[in-house]
């Protein structure tokens, strides 16, 4: 079979990542794919309204198969992603964060699971913190507490020594990387934008796994991640996002008493204790985006969710 017919036969693979006013870093993360030995992929990037549109810087670049969306408003992590599945051509679609670094097979690692076990709907690399490329960033979820509405990721800051290099499934993807496949997108469709930004996955993993599907932790794949470029280490929109989408998440997916233990639980220790850290620092902002973000829950029925506005699409 002569090469190109072969490629053919591969399933493509969309690659979606999103800019926000960092060109440089967006760019950072395509040079890397140049690395990338799976032959049938494209490349869609979203930039999610920014000051300076990065079209032609990206163009220069002469990235393979990128092409470039642009939105005049942010949408968000979710919208964002969104917008890139309405261009994406792949069997499977890898939401892939602009602040990564990836390696030379991690499309392969990633879409061969999807292939021996039908019920695979998601799998997540092993994630490394880019800063400190020896320390696990993620390696799988552990299960939600459905008392606090949290859960951690496996190996978040341990030095990597192997200890999780056992792929398998898990209850969550990271955010940062996951690649999905067409059939998710069909039976359990895809991000919900109105969570914007933070907690999108968990929310989505879950409707995933009610959907029969299971998400797969590959810990042969590997990607290197610089945490929180976009929106900083800790600002006023990280806590509202943070406080109102946790409270959404528990609503959309917990229910009965475990709702009730979660919202004794949030109301009673979480959000007071907030509460007197942000007064005893004297952080107004932060005060004003816990009581916002609470506002906009008491306003807003479980089952809602918010449009994503057309595009305008340009090819690099």
């Amino acid at each position: 079979m002569a090469e190109g017919e072969r490629i053919k036969t591969l399933p493509l693979i969309s690659l979606i990542t999103i800019n926000y006013n960092q060109a440089v870093v967006t760019c950072d993360m395509l040079e890397s794919t140049r690395q990338l030995t799976y032959p049938n992929f494209e490349i869609i990037v979203v930039d999610n309204g920014s000051v300076e549109n990065p079209t032609e810087r990206i163009r220069q670049g002469n990235y393979p198969n990128a092409t470039v969306v642009v939105s005049p408003d942010n949408l968000g992590f979710s919208g964002g992603n969104n917008l890139g599945v309405r261009y994406a051509k792949g069997d499977y679609l890898f939401f892939l964060n602009n602040d990564t670094i990836v390696m030379p097979d991690l499309l392969e690692k990633l879409v061969e699971p999807f292939l021996r076990d039908a019920t695979i709907g998601v799998t997540c690399p092993k994630i490394r913190y880019h800063d400190q490329p020896n320390v696990i960033q993620y390696a799988g979820y552990r299960p939600l507490n459905p008392y606090t509405g949290r859960t951690w990721s496996i190996g978040l800051m341990e030095p990597d020594k192997g200890q999780h290099d056992q792929p398998g499934p898990t209850p969550f993807a990271h955010g940062a990387a996951m690649m999905v496949s067409r059939a998710v997108l069909e039976r359990a469709g895809s991000l919900d934008d109105s969570f914007f930004l933070y907690y999108e996955e968990l929310d989505w993993s879950a409707r995933i796994r009610r959907a029969g599907f299971q998400i797969y932790y590959q810990a042969e794949a590997l990607i290197y991640h610089r945490e929180s470029m976009s929106v900083g280490k800790m600002n006023a929109m990280k806590v509202y996002y943070h406080v109102r989408n946790r409270l959404w998440f528990m609503r959309r997916n917990v229910a009965g008493w475990q709702l009730l233990v979660f919202y004794v639980y949030y109301f009673g220790v979480a959000i007071p204790k907030a509460l007197i850290q942000y007064t005893i620092r004297w952080q107004p902002a932060y005060l004003k985006s816990v009581k916002d973000a609470i506002i906009w829950n008491l306003k807003h029925s479980s089952k809602q969710s918010v449009s994503v506005p057309s595009p305008m699409a340009m090819t690099a």
